[in-house]
């Protein structure tokens, strides 16, 4: 009787530790600094779902999530979706096996998730949406979001352009846009908040919007086939992540086009690679889209944790820099 009894006390030791050991093992861990603690007194464990590593914007994204970690002293759990829906949703459905203290996810897409938000929330487990938005009948089933206004960014770039166009001797100025990736919301607002100015302006047609699904290769291939239909007709290039624009510009270039001369190029980001072709003079104007929102993530993760009062929409601060701009104290990007 007494064994029966000790191999049961064994057995609840067990499934309290391989959980915990579990987490240990995946991810990124964080620091020794003092951080919020569970109410079982263990350290809290953020799982976190990347959409990707495409960018130098989407590197420095998950470098901000794990620094803000080793700050708080939270245990990170990151698991990459490699630019797929099914991999980031199972990684959801891994987090709450695991019973973590809050999930972080940056949605490759907008529709698809309710199915799993239910599973977190009958779980108990709040949910951060970083970076970007979802398309949901119950907005309930996320608590929060932190990341850039994307429609504002379409907005900003509409503005440099119909700002540019002052001093563009022509009667039409035709534009192409390299979109990102089809039905995410950076693709849709940053379109939408662009064209909401331009198309009410006479002045301007869109020649073709094509997705580059915001990689540089993709972008590259777009601009071919861009060139291939329009040639000199092309007077703008309007890009939604800089990743496709430098993609774009190696085109130009082997093309005899000088960038920022023969097309004016507006993209959005800020990567370090954009903002020096901006002061080289190859870009004409760069839309700022911090990836920097660590920080803001980790402070809202410990006031769902402590039961605090947290903002619904958080948004960093962000920039728009221009030919126009004297950039010369501009601080190196980090990303």
């Amino acid at each position: 009787m007494r064994s029966r009894k000790i191999s049961k006390i064994i057995r609840c030791i067990l499934c309290c530790i391989l959980p915990l050991l579990l987490l240990s093992g995946c991810g990124s861990n964080a620091g020794t600094g003092a951080g919020a603690e569970t109410e079982s007194g263990r350290e809290l464990v953020i799982g976190f779902s990347q959409l990707g590593s495409e960018s130098a914007w989407r590197l420095g994204n998950t470098a901000s999530m794990e620094q803000a970690a080793r700050d708080h002293g939270f245990s990170l759990m990151m698991k990459n979706g490699m630019q797929k829906q099914e991999k980031q949703i199972a990684a959801i459905r891994s987090f709450i096996a695991y019973q973590v203290d809050v999930i972080v996810f940056a949605p490759i897409v907008e529709n698809g998730w309710t199915n799993v938000l239910q599973e977190a929330r009958d779980a108990g487990i709040p949910v951060i949406m970083m970076d970007r938005v979802i398309n949901i009948a119950d907005s309930d089933l996320y608590d929060a979001y932190v990341g850039p206004d994307h429609y504002m960014e379409g907005v900003n770039a509409a503005k440099f352009l119909m700002r540019k166009a002052e001093e563009m001797d022509k009667e039409k100025i035709h534009i192409v846009e390299l979109s990102g990736t089809d039905g995410s919301s950076p693709m849709l607002r940053r379109f939408r908040g662009f064209h909401d100015l331009i198309d009410n302006d006479d002045r301007f047609e869109t020649l073709e919007t094509v997705s580059g699904d915001f990689l540089r290769s993709k972008g590259r291939k777009c601009m071919e086939d861009l060139l291939s239909r329009y040639g000199d007709e092309i007077d703008v290039l309007y890009s939604h992540n800089d990743a496709m624009t430098l993609g774009a510009i190696e085109v130009m270039e082997e093309n005899g086009i000088k960038p920022g001369e023969d097309i004016v190029i507006i993209t959005v980001d800020g990567e370090q690679a954009a903002i020096d072709l901006l002061k080289e003079g190859k870009i004409n104007c760069v839309v700022e889209c911090s990836p920097k929102l660590g920080e803001a993530v980790m402070e809202l993760a410990e006031k769902m944790v402590n039961g605090e009062e947290y903002p619904r929409n958080t948004h960093p601060e962000e920039s728009c820099f221009t030919e126009y701009d004297d950039l010369s104290d501009l601080a190196p990007r980090g990303y």
